[in-house]
Parts: C-alpha cells; sequence; structure tokens
C-alpha cells in the first residue's frame, strides 16, 4: 500500500515519541491514558444520549447513597458551578432527583430517578465490559497493582483532605 506524502500514517505505524517533558510526567500520563481509553467507551455514552459528565454524574450515584453538589462535583471533577446546573438539568429530564438529607434536613442530596438508574445499568455494564477489553493484555496482578497505585495516588492528593 502506497500512502501519499504528507499523509499520516495510521496509529499502529506511527513511531512512539519519545523525549519530550511530557512523555515522562506523571500528570499528563495519567491524563492523556485517561483520555484515550475513556474516548472508546464515550461512543457509548453519547448513545445513550448523555454527555460524559452527565454519565459520570449517574455512575457516580449509582450506588444509591445520594450526596450534597459539593461533594458530587469532587466525585465527578467538575466545578461545583456546572454542576449545579448540569443537576438542574438532568432534575428536569428526569435523570435525578433532589431530598433532603435524613440526617440534616439542611442539606440536599442528589441521587438517581428511576429513569436515570435504567440508563445508567446498561452503561455500567458496558464499561466493566470496555475496562475488561483494555485490561485483557495485562496480567491480574499488575491490573491490581495498577489500581492499588492509583488509589493510593488519589487517597494522597485527594482534595476532601485538606
Amino acid at each position: 500500500m502506497t500512502q501519499t506524502p504528507g499523509a499520516e500514517k495510521p496509529p499502529a505505524q506511527r513511531a512512539p515519541r519519545r523525549g519530550a517533558f511530557v512523555d515522562d510526567y506523571l500528570s499528563y500520563l495519567l491524563a492523556r491514558a485517561s483520555h484515550v481509553v475513556y474516548k472508546e467507551f464515550d461512543r457509548e455514552v453519547r448513545a445513550a444520549g448523555l454527555t460524559s459528565l452527565e454519565w459520570r454524574v449517574l455512575a457516580t450515584l449509582s450506588d444509591g447513597d445520594g450526596l450534597t453538589i459539593g461533594d458530587l462535583a469532587l466525585e465527578v471533577i467538575t466545578q461545583q458551578p456546572t454542576l449545579t446546573k448540569l443537576v438542574l438539568r438532568m432534575e428536569a429530564g428526569g435523570l435525578l432527583e433532589r431530598r433532603a438529607s435524613a440526617d440534616d434536613g439542611r442539606k440536599t442530596l442528589v441521587y438517581e430517578s428511576r429513569r436515570g438508574r435504567e440508563i445508567v445499568a446498561t452503561l455500567l455494564a458496558a464499561a466493566k465490559r470496555h475496562e475488561a477489553m483494555v485490561l485483557a493484555s495485562f496480567r491480574p496482578n499488575d491490573v491490581k497493582a495498577l489500581k492499588n497505585i492509583l488509589h493510593g495516588l488519589i487517597d494522597r492528593f485527594d482534595a476532601r483532605r485538606d
């Protein structure tokens, strides 16, 4: 197969770029890995009619425990004002509901609605299949070690610990 001069090589043929600062910078590597792994799954999220942030909200709330807007914003990695607007839209769309906390009536907690649970259930199963496919070439002990390292980083640097 001949290639047009100047045309970009398919990803499998591209020589790995090495030597730039970002090629060995942990924060960049984590972000880049997240991006390349998620972008394929994002097609399923969009096919379900959700944005990536809506997916993160529903997936985070899928355990059934409600969260305050502040805690939810930290979990889904977005600014609180952005999340507040999104929660209002998702509530209007029937995906979420807000209720007063049973422990502290001054607090409002966000929960998935029945419709939100139905939509996210299919995506949670698809996410697990996608994760299995992504990790299939790694040894189980390496997968466990990777997840333990990531949990350790999160625990060490989580903003809620400040």
